[in-house]
């Protein structure tokens, strides 16, 4: 991944990695499938590092600009930490394991803030999508919209390594098909994972719960995705080892129509839009400010 200073300081990795996470999120919140998200990482950490330079810049310029921001202003950001983390006791905790104050912390969010004043002003005329603008779009991208295809499974790992003997990984195969014809043979899926998985699911009976494509190791996913409902899989080699697979149930794969979708478009639109004001923004600071990327 590339590197960046601005004005002589340096673009930290954590805050590259912080930008990608929030993009990752964001798209996979707004359609984009993890296939999607793999096949576009190296533009999308490039976009990351964009974005962590604009946030530096932001930032450096809301000091600048010493934009006021109230007590009652960090109260209520504080109170969104406090409700996202669990409560109060789980607040201090959180500070405690990250050795920051209270006060410290309280700053942080003071800086935060006032790039979200700086924001909100350069985004104040860019105006609302309008409704044929997420009709249009929802038209030009309707094959994209449909409810993501996940199955219900049960699995059971018994853990290879690859520096393990011929002999041993033998003694695994063998133990994990003897499991499978206990299996066939009447015997239950979730007490035999209780009993014999090596993975940390075997504590509810195996089960992975709900997932969709690209969630698992490519092995597994095939396995998962091609098995019929209700079927015992063969043993399937990962890196991990031996599973068998049992699958509950699946769903997904249905068109979503407009109605489904219109306020995730809208939102999209929306975020769009306001990206390319602060990008303009951005990019005024940006021919201002020694930048270097290598």
């Amino acid at each position: 991944m590339k590197k960046a200073t601005v004005n002589g300081r340096e673009i930290t990795g954590e805050a590259v990695h912080f930008e990608l996470d929030r993009l990752v999120k964001f798209y996979l919140g707004h359609g984009m499938s993890y296939d999607e998200v793999k096949k576009n990482l190296p533009k999308l950490e490039e976009k990351a590092l964009d974005q962590a330079i604009g946030a530096r810049l932001l930032l450096d310029e809301a000091s600048r600009l010493t934009l006021p921001v109230t007590a009652k202003d960090i109260d209520a950001e504080v109170a969104k930490v406090v409700q996202q983390v669990g409560g109060e006791e789980n607040y201090r905790a959180a500070l405690a394991a990250q050795n920051i104050t209270d006060e410290a912390f309280r700053r942080e969010l003071e800086k935060g803030v006032r790039v979200n004043m700086l924001v909100n002003q350069a985004c104040a005329h860019v105006p609302e999508p309008q409704e044929s603008e997420v009709e249009a779009f929802y038209e030009a991208h309707k094959a994209e919209y449909v409810t993501p295809h996940e199955v219900l499974c049960q699995h059971i790992l018994v853990k290879t390594e690859d520096k393990d003997l011929p002999e041993a990984k033998a003694a695994a195969f063998e133990k994990i098909r003897e499991i499978r014809e206990r299996i066939l043979a009447g015997g239950d899926f979730a007490e035999e994972a209780k009993a014999h998985s090596d993975c940390p699911s075997s504590q509810q009976g195996g089960s992975l719960g709900w997932f969709s494509r690209g969630m698992m190791v490519p092995e597994f996913d095939k396995a998962a995705f091609e098995m019929k409902k209700g079927d015992v899989s063969g043993v399937v080699a990962t890196q991990f080892g031996y599973h068998i697979i049992y699958k509950a149930d699946e769903r997904g794969g249905e068109a979503q129509t407009l109605v489904d979708v219109h306020d995730q478009i809208k939102d999209l639109l929306r975020h769009e839009a306001r990206g390319r004001a602060v990008d303009a923004y951005v990019a005024e600071l940006r021919s201002k400010a020694d930048v270097k990327i290598s």
